[in-house]
């Protein structure tokens, strides 16, 4: 949702929000005028709807003034120390409830502000009966935030690295473990028990199947429905095959569930459930889950992930035809990629598309850099590795080129962390070791390997009224191309 406060000024001030599901972005203007003497904006926020409706605070940054008593590390009001920025994020929201947000300019001294109040946005966030739900996690790698939430575990956790002990050793509280899946792994559970009896069908096609609670939930689900089926990666001499035969064996599936291994020389790097309800025997798509989300302890609470749930029916459909050509081409991946060249060409100019590979002639990649490259305003991305060479170039832009490009990237690459214009010096934020505006080094609570943004997602022309979004389970390379088995 967005809303804007309308082009008159109040107090000299305008104010855009843009709401998601667990953030809303606040967007401030200022007229010539009003500029003058303008130390920041202090921003109110009252709970409009649900349990806590008529609850106020005032968003916190980390910024004060010189002098002003205020303890190292922790955040302050912006009614004492103003966001010295024109854009503001609040991530302490929840899905599906109404917020109003107050925007007030203020002026000086420090210590005693004068706060104009400024005009007042509604919104509401996107809640889990939207016809398109996402959902991000908070992952590790907001490890600050981490350690402000649990101080003994973060201490812990610290002993531990000092002493060069691995962090899997530390057991983090199970409260601990929901703040970082944030509603994550609670919309997995969610979807599967939309399934609710023998009418309906459940089609898994996972690349990694690890996580305990996620293979509970499908266990009890193929306990109510009429059938279930697991795809899943496998490859000659693999460790991820390993694990996910094993995690098959526990807990006990019923009678009516089929698995099967799919024999790429690549990978099978889909992550996705399609909900079907039975009509005269065959299967009629209600809902699919899909996004960059392996099922695994480091998918759902380490790395940075997205999930998305819609309940339009021609892309479920879409992802259930995928899931019968993988199922009936398991043994023969080579007939795949004839398939999705067939059946799945590129289409840019619809409002929803769900695109599959491998395919031949890096058609997916192509209509990337064509939408990346058509940008009018703006450019947001995360990527996990290197994207290919032409991505990469499409997202870095020319230099001094009107297009403000903000991004992060997993993996040093040209583009190493935060990045708006290549022409301008910048620093990777998570890689400094000293503070600076808040900033620290940030590191992993008992993460494995060395993925900590694990999105792969582009916004292209997020101010705009229509922005394109490109997400799944694709990593922006070749391979993802013309190699593995992607959405």
């Amino acid at each position: 949702m967005r809303k804007s406060s309308g082009p008159a000024p109040i107090n000299g001030v305008r104010v855009k929000a843009y709401a998601g599901t667990t953030g809303v972005l606040v967007a401030m203007g200022v007229t010539d005028q009003a500029r003058k003497g303008l130390l920041g904006f202090a921003i109110e926020r009252e709970i409009m709807s649900g349990q806590f409706a008529g609850k106020k605070k005032w968003l916190e940054g980390m910024l004060t003034f010189p002098g002003l008593p205020h303890e190292p590390g922790q955040p302050v009001a912006s009614n004492v120390g103003p966001i010295q920025k024109f854009r503001w994020s609040d991530y302490t929201v929840f899905p599906g409830t109404s917020y109003r947000y107050t925007v007030h300019a203020a002026y000086g001294p420090a210590g005693a502000l004068t706060l104009k109040q400024g005009p007042q946005v509604d919104v509401t966030t996107c809640g889990p009966n939207s016809s398109h739900f996402v959902i991000f996690n908070r992952a590790a790698a907001a490890s600050q935030a981490f350690a402000r939430q649990f101080p003994k575990t973060a201490i812990e956790l610290f002993v531990a690295k000092q002493k060069k002990k691995k962090l899997q050793t530390v057991k983090l509280p199970p409260e601990a473990y929901q703040w970082l899946s944030r509603g994550l792994l609670e919309t997995i559970e969610s979807v599967l028990a939309r399934a609710t009896d023998n009418t309906w069908t459940v089609d898994v096609c996972i690349y990694e199947y690890e996580l305990d609670k996620i293979r509970e939930a499908v266990a009890q689900a193929a306990q109510r429905v009429s059938k279930l089926r697991i795809l899943y990666h496998a490859k000659p001499k693999d460790a991820q095959t390993h694990e996910n035969k094993e995690s098959l064996k526990t807990p006990p599936l019923p009678a009516n569930v089929d698995t099967m291994p799919r024999k790429t020389s690549k990978i099978m790097h889909n992550k996705f459930i399609v909900l079907s309800k039975l009509a005269n025997g065959a299967r009629a798509a209600q809902f699919v889950l899909c996004g960059s989300t392996n099922f695994t302890e480091n998918g759902v609470y380490r790395q940075a992930n997205v999930v998305h749930v819609t309940d339009d029916k021609k892309i479920a459909g879409d992802y259930l035809r995928h899931f019968e050509d993988l199922w009936n081409t398991a043994d023969d991946p080579s007939e795949t990629k004839k398939a999705i060249n067939q059946k799945n060409p590129i289409v840019g100019n619809v409002p929803v598309f769900a695109g599959f590979s491998p395919r031949s002639g890096l058609g997916d990649l192509t209509e990337f850099v064509d939408v990346i490259q058509g940008a009018q305003r703006d450019v947001l991305f995360c990527t996990v590795f290197k994207p290919f060479d032409a991505v990469l170039k499409a997202l870095k832009g020319k230099n001094n080129d009107p297009i403000l490009r903000i991004g992060l990237q997993n993996t040093r690459t040209t583009i190493t962390g935060f990045h708006k214009d290549r022409s301008q010096g910048f620093a990777a934020a998570a890689f400094l070791k000293e503070g600076l505006d808040g900033w620290l080094q940030e590191w992993t609570a008992k993460q494995k390997g060395n993925i900590l943004v694990h999105t792969k997602i582009v916004v292209v022309d997020f101010t705009s009224s229509s922005p394109t979004i490109i997400s799944g389970s694709h990593n922006l390379s070749k391979p993802a191309s013309d190699g593995n088995d992607e959405n």
